[in-house]
C-alpha cells in the first residue's frame, strides 16, 4: 500500500496522487472505505488508475459509483472497462446517458474527421440518472448533485462542503470549457452556470482538467463577460444567438451603402 496524498479532506485527485497527468483529473471522493470515481479519463489509462486506487486501499467493492460529469472521450471512454472491472454503478445526466448507453462516437466527440480523431467510445449501460438536487451517499458524507450545462447539455458538477468539483467550466487561468455545437454546447446556458457558480459560497473549484483553485468572481465575471460577446459573434456559429454583423450586411445592402 502507499500513502494517500489527499487535495482536500475526503478527495484524491489520482494524477496528483501519481506525480503523472494521465489526461483528465479523476477524483477519488471517500468517506471510510466506501468511495466513488469522479469520470474515468481514457481506456487507455484506465489499468494505472485502477492499480493505483488498489495501492491506496480503497476496496473494489465498496465502489459506490463510477460518475461522469458529461460523455465527452476524454472523460468517459474508460467507463465500461471500468464498469466491468470494478462492478460498479455508473452514474450520469440523463443527456450523457443517451450518448453513453449508444457509444454515440460524433456527440462524445470521438471522431472529428477534420482533426484526424478517430476514438473508439465503447456503450455503458448507465444504473442511474442523476438530476439537480439529487445526493449521492458516500459514507457519512454526501455530494450535491448541480445541473451545469454549457460545455454540454449533459454536464454535471458536484457540491462538497465548500468545494466544487466543477468539471469543464472553468479553469484556473480563466478559460472555459470548449465550446462546440456537435456535443451541445450552449453560450446562454453557460453564462447561467458561471453566473451560480459565482454568486455560490463554494471556497475551491475542483475542475476536470488543471489545478483546483480558490474561486475567483472576478475571474469568472471576466469569462461571463466573454460569452455575452460571443452570442452575438458569427465565429462560434450555430452556438450564438445572434451575428449582429449579418444584420448590419442586411441593412447595408438595403441601403445600398458602399463600403468607406
Amino acid at each position: 500500500m502507499i500513502e494517500r496524498k489527499p487535495l482536500f479532506p475526503h478527495v484524491i485527485e489520482l494524477n496528483f496522487q501519481l506525480g503523472q497527468v494521465l489526461g483528465c483529473n479523476n477524483y477519488v471522493i471517500y468517506d471510510g472505505a466506501d468511495w466513488v470515481l469522479l469520470d474515468t479519463g481514457y481506456e487507455e489509462s484506465l489499468d494505472d488508475l485502477i492499480e493505483l486506487i488498489r495501492q491506496l486501499d480503497f476496496p473494489f467493492a465498496n465502489c459506490q459509483g463510477l460518475i461522469a460529469t458529461h460523455a465527452d472521450v476524454d472523460h468517459a471512454q474508460g467507463m465500461a472497462l471500468a464498469k466491468q472491472k470494478l462492478r460498479a454503478p455508473v452514474l450520469a445526466h440523463p443527456n450523457s446517458a443517451t450518448i453513453l448507453e449508444a457509444g454515440d462516437v460524433y456527440r462524445s466527440l470521438a471522431h472529428i474527421p477534420a482533426k484526424g480523431i478517430d476514438l473508439k467510445m465503447p456503450a455503458v449501460k448507465v444504473d442511474r440518472k442523476l438530476k439537480e438536487g439529487d445526493t449521492i451517499q458516500i459514507g457519512q458524507i454526501e455530494l450535491e448533485v448541480w445541473d451545469t450545462p454549457g460545455h454540454t447539455d449533459g454536464q454535471l458538477s458536484f457540491r462538497l462542503d465548500n468545494l466544487l468539483f466543477s468539471a469543464d467550466t472553468i479553469y484556473r487561468d480563466g478559460s472555459i470549457g470548449a465550446i462546440d455545437a456537435h456535443h451541445g454546447s450552449d453560450l446562454r446556458a453557460f453564462i447561467n452556470t458561471l453566473t451560480r457558480i459565482r454568486q455560490c459560497d463554494a471556497e475551491w473549484l475542483l475542475p476536470s482538467h488543471g489545478p483546483a483553485f480558490r474561486k475567483n468572481d472576478d475571474q469568472i465575471g471576466e469569462a461571463i463577460d466573454r460569452l455575452e460577446k460571443y452570442c452575438t459573434m458569427g465565429e462560434f456559429g450555430v452556438c450564438a444567438d445572434d451575428w449582429r454583423l449579418m444584420r448590419q450586411w442586411e441593412e447595408e445592402v438595403t441601403q445600398g451603402i458602399r463600403p468607406e
